[in-house]
Parts: structure tokens; C-alpha cells; sequence
């Protein structure tokens, strides 16, 4: 049954009105002035208030405002009397569902509550869509992440196995080069097949921790250092690799930064990774009859706390290859690289909050950006 709040200040109107509502099958209840409907209002929540326009104290517009903002589905119906016409259509500005006028006719009233029921009809439906609706987005976005996720699995699965298959192939050649050693009674062959089989082996533990550091979700241990320290130390560990592939490295640290909140060895094996792939760009075949430069440099941009760049003149990189630069797996190596290394360095650069960028022209070298902020937390 549904109920219904009847208020008019004459105790006729509502003993009549009340009567009628009745009979139609409501579950009615009645007040005589605004301030008791509010109060009945919020004990019982009727679905449609029919209600007077003029009354003493709080009149019907106000009543319908205080309505409206506490239940705004509620229907209201006002009643005016002649000559309240500016009254009425004040009324349905303020969202009442529409007006009758007095005397109240049986016709009038049954027009006005079917057009009340019908607007509850259309908000329950419309509610009810909008439900269905969302629960539909919902499990369609389920279902397409999952569709996602196992295309990022087996995109994943797919690389890692190009990557094993490489080094297994290193490592078929590394025992064929062995075992002709060890025929023949080759000692150089036994070397080079052995150095051969340690490098697979090296490659295949870097893959399975570069795979672990890659998954493993980590808060950066932030220290409070000098941004030249790990561009120091990476300096000092490549420019051999460098002299050796006769290339010239150079570093060029600002002085006087001042120290920053970061984690140093994560940041080390950035810029170790991002200068060993400078290197290794100057000792491709395109690139082998010039010399080639390498150059790391520190810098202070404005509203950063230090910019580390590696920048090479070797052989660069096409539009194609800077677009997938940074997927997983791939990589410029060939069988050489795994394809981790610069996932990882965004990785841990995304987890300082920073940003890395990389600009690049074929046969004319890269230059990668590294920003971290100043305050990371």
C-alpha cells in the first residue's frame, strides 16, 4: 500500500480528502500545518504529499522546498485556490509535480495522482536501468581486464621465451665450441667455448633477477645524498668498457648540488644501465669507423632535485625503434639483451616519482633523461 500525506489546515478538506485517498487504496496520513507534515514526513516517508498552498506559518511553497531537499523523489501536489495562479506556477518551479485548484474534484484528483504515479513509475525504472546499466559496465571492465591481463601474460611469456631461446642457443654453440675443444685438443677452442657457456649462464641469472626485481613491488630506500654519487660511481666502473671499445667517456658533474632524497644503488643501476646501452650503441658495426662519445652528465633543473643525462653520438635509433623502446623484452641488442633493462630503469624511476624521457636520431646517437623530484614523500 502506498502511503500518502495529506496537509491543509481546514480539518474538513483533510477528513474529506482523507476519505477519498482512502478508498483509492492509500495509506494515508494527515497534517494540519507545514511544521507537523515535516515532522510526519521524515517518521513515515510517504511516496506523494498532497498538500495546501496557503496556510499559516509555513505555507506550501515552503513546505515543498524543505520536501524537495530532504526526499527530491518525493511527488507534491499542491492545492490553490482561485487566484492563486502565481502561486502554482511558483510552485512547479520549486520540482512539484503539478496543482490542483478547489474545490477538488474526484476527476482532477484521480488525473493528477495517476500523473504522480506515473512519474514514481518511470523513476523506479530509470533507477532500475541505470543499475543494470552499471552492473553491466562493471563486469564487461571485469571481463576486459581479464582479457588484458592474460594478453600481458602471454606477451610476457612469449618474450621471456625469445629470451631463453637466445641463450640457449649461446649456450648450444658455447658446448659445440667445447666439445671440439675437448676432440681436438684445442686449448683455445676449450676456452673460447667455455667463456662462451659462462656468459650464457651469466645472461641466464641476470634474466631471472632482472624478472624478479621487475614483479617485485618496492618502496625506494630513501637516503638523503649527494645526486653526483651514483653518477661518480657508474663513471668509475664503465670508463674502462669504454677505453677497451675505444670509446671516450667522459663525465660532467654540476658542483655544488645540493643533496637530494633518493635511493642511491636504485638509481646507480639506472644510470649503470642506461650507460652501459650508450656503449654498447657506440660499438655497433654501423658505428665502427668514427670514434664515438659518451658523456653522463648532472644538471639542476628548475623544480627538480638533479637531471642525470646519458648522451652518445652512436648509432641511434629509427622512429620504430624509440616506440618500443620501453616495452618489455625488447630490445636493441639483439640475442645480446634481454629487454628488461630499460623496463626496469622506468620502474624504478616511476617509484622515485620521477620522469625518464629519451630522444634519439638514427646514425646520430641518444640522449636519455632522468628527473627526480624534490620531494618524493
Amino acid at each position: 500500500m502506498m502511503k500518502m500525506l495529506l496537509v491543509d489546515d481546514e480539518p474538513g478538506i483533510l477528513k474529506v480528502l482523507g476519505i477519498s485517498l482512502a478508498d483509492r487504496g492509500y495509506e494515508v496520513f494527515t497534517a494540519e500545518s507545514g511544521e507537523k507534515a515535516l515532522d510526519i514526513f521524515g517518521k513515515t516517508q510517504p511516496a506523494v504529499v498532497l498538500t495546501d498552498i496557503k496556510m499559516p506559518g509555513m505555507d506550501g511553497i515552503q513546505l515543498l522546498r524543505k520536501i524537495k531537499q530532504e526526499s527530491p523523489d518525493t511527488e507534491v501536489i499542491m492545492i490553490t485556490g482561485h487566484g492563486d495562479m502565481d502561486l502554482a506556477i511558483q510552485s512547479l518551479k520549486n520540482e512539484a509535480s503539478d496543482f490542483i485548484m478547489k474545490p477538488v474534484g474526484d476527476d482532477v484528483l484521480e488525473i493528477a495522482l495517476k500523473r504522480a504515479m506515473e512519474r514514481i513509475s518511470y523513476k523506479e525504472k530509470l533507477k532500475e536501468y541505470t543499475e543494470d546499466l552499471e552492473h553491466l559496465v562493471q563486469e564487461k571492465t571485469q571481463k576486459l581486464l581479464e582479457v588484458e591481463r592474460l594478453a600481458a601474460v602471454g606477451q610476457t611469456v612469449a618474450g621471456l621465451a625469445h629470451a631463453i631461446k637466445n641463450i640457449a642457443s649461446g649456450l648450444t654453440g658455447g658446448m659445440y665450441v667445447l666439445e671440439k675443444g675437448i676432440e681436438l685438443e684445442n686449448r683455445t677452442y676449450l676456452t673460447q667455448g667455455w667463456e662462451m657457456i659462462k656468459g650464457n649462464v651469466g645472461k641466464i641469472r641476470g634474466v631471472a633477477m632482472d624478472l624478479l626485481n621487475y614483479a617485485k613491488e618496492r618502496e625506494p630506500e630513501y637516503r638523503l645524498c649527494n645526486p653526483n654519487l651514483p653518477a661518480r660511481e657508474v663513471y668509475d666502473l664503465m670508463v674502462s668498457k669504454a677505453e677497451e671499445n675505444g670509446i671516450e667517456f667522459r663525465a660532467e658533474l654540476a658542483e655544488n648540488l645540493p643533496e637530494a632524497w633518493f635511493d642511491p644503488e636504485s638509481i646507480h643501476r639506472v644510470l649503470l644501465n642506461l650507460v652501459g646501452n650508450a656503449i654498447d650503441a657506440c660499438t655497433d658495426i654501423t658505428c665502427s669507423t668514427r670514434k664515438c662519445h659518451v658523456i653522463l652528465r648532472t644538471l639542476k633543473p628548475e623544480a627538480w632535485a638533479v637531471e642525470y643525462q646519458v648522451e652518445d653520438d652512436g648509432c641511434g635509433m629509427d622512429e620504430e625503434t624509440k616506440n618500443k623502446v620501453f616495452q618489455l623484452f625488447f630490445s636493441t641488442k639483439g640475442s645480446r639483451g634481454t629487454g628488461l633493462g630499460l623496463m626496469i630503469a622506468r620502474k624504478i624511476v616511476d617509484e622515485h616519482g620521477g620522469v625518464i624521457a629519451m630522444e634519439s636520431e638514427s646514425a646520430k646517437g641518444t640522449r636519455f633523461s632522468v628527473k627526480l623530484p624534490l620531494k618524493p614523500f
